[in-house]
Order: C-alpha cells, then sequence, then structure tokens
C-alpha cells in the first residue's frame, strides 16, 4: 500500500462507509491475531471483551500484488505487479472496488484453493503501544456455485455471499497477506433477453447476482484457475 490517504477512528470509517458493524468486525480481526490459537471464536466473545483500538485507522485507496508469472507479457522469468484499488471515486468518476483471489488453501490446486472476495477498503492499525502495524482490508465474500465450471463456458460461477439472519452481504476484514491477485468476474445474466444499457462497469457488481470467474484474463490467471 502507498501513504495512507486520511486517517479515521473506526467509527468514523463505519459511517463514512455504510458499515456500521466494521467497528466490530476490525475487533474480532484483531482478536484471531492476537490468540491464534483461541478455542474460542470472535463470534462468541462478549463485544466488551474483544480487543479495543483507541487510536486512528490510516486509509488508503489501493494497494500492489506483487508475484511470479512466466508470460509473453512479464517475460520467461519476469514479475508482474497490478493495482488492486477501493475507492469511492476512481479518477473523478464512480466508484471502483476491486475483486481478488484470497489464498484460503494452497495444497489445492486450481481455483477451488481460493477464496473470492470483492475489496471495499484497504486500511492498516496498530494495537495499544505496539509497533507492529496490521495491514487489512474489508471484503465480501463470494461463494463457489457447483462442484465443476460451467459445462458451457469452461467457467467456474460464484455468487455473493449473504448473511443467512439478516439478508446483507456477507462482509469480513481479512489480512492483506492473504490477498493473493486481483480476479475478473463477468456478470453471468439469467433468463434475461435484454440487458439494461443503464448498467455499467461501475454498476455491474451491484447489479447482478451470479458471476463467471474469467481464467482467460491474462496468462498468470489461465495457469492456476
Amino acid at each position: 500500500m502507498y501513504a495512507p490517504e486520511r486517517r479515521w477512528t473506526l467509527h468514523e470509517a463505519g459511517r463514512q462507509l455504510q458499515q456500521l458493524s466494521f467497528p466490530r468486525l476490525v475487533r474480532k480481526f484483531l482478536y484471531t491475531q492476537l490468540y491464534p490459537d483461541s478455542a474460542v471464536s470472535p463470534n462468541d466473545i462478549l463485544e466488551d471483551s474483544l480487543p479495543t483500538i483507541d487510536d486512528k485507522i490510516n486509509i488508503f485507496h489501493s494497494a500492489i500484488a506483487t508475484f511470479h508469472a512466466p508470460s509473453d507479457f512479464s517475460g520467461i522469468t519476469g514479475m508482474r505487479r497490478e493495482h488492486i484499488r477501493a475507492t469511492s471515486s476512481w479518477r473523478k468518476g464512480p466508484p471502483r472496488y476491486d475483486c481478488v483471489l484470497i489464498n484460503t488453501d494452497p495444497g489445492i490446486d486450481g481455483a477451488r484453493g481460493f477464496e473470492i472476495a470483492r475489496i471495499f477498503l484497504f486500511f492498516s492499525f496498530r494495537h495499544q503501544d505496539s509497533d507492529k502495524e496490521y495491514p487489512c482490508a474489508l471484503v465480501q465474500w463470494f461463494s463457489f456455485v457447483g462442484d465443476e465450471p460451467d459445462e458451457d463456458t469452461g467457467y467456474w460461477l460464484v455468487e455473493p455471499d449473504v448473511n443467512v439472519d439478516t439478508g446483507q452481504p456477507h462482509i469480513a476484514v481479512i489480512h492483506l497477506d492473504s490477498i493473493y491477485r486481483a480476479v475478473h468476474l463477468i456478470p453471468a445474466p439469467q433468463n434475461a433477453t435484454f440487458i439494461d444499457r443503464t448498467i455499467t462497469m461501475h454498476t455491474s457488481l451491484d447489479t447482478f447476482k451470479l458471476f463467471y470467474v474469467n481464467n482467460f484474463v491474462d496468462h498468470h490467471a489461465f495457469s492456476i484457475l
């Protein structure tokens, strides 16, 4: 990530993002970082017992993913860098919240070794007087649909996760190190002959309910997915 764009308190960030659960999500994340071997889930901890973050958090609009990607584009021994963006205004226009691959199981080859999420915020913070900084992202989770890629296209299908109790998107805070690279999702219209002309690249992720995971976007995506 670059130098921070601004600094907010947890509650200021929650209001700006219209995510009032944001402070609790960050505190739950910090609990898992401080007590990685705890047998008690942060979901079972009373809110008053979760660790607190008194200082302001650093806000970023983008991060850089760097990975080894031999290809015509990068060269046979080349490295690849790409910007992943999460900003309320991209080039003085609409918001841009990119999607990413989360490396959840390196032991599994292909798409099933990853989770897919949409980034809504990059941020970092320190806990109390510690020198350790926690780089994080606020994400919305997606889930794979079916056990195999789509028969007609060869693409995996995903859909946004929804909290069964509230009907709201499944939002979480993750460590930045778990992000592998960006991923391109293609809307998969269901039972629709025509697509509304008002839908744009900026609104498609909020409009459609089903998406193809584009493994043809570049050589590296094809090789890992």
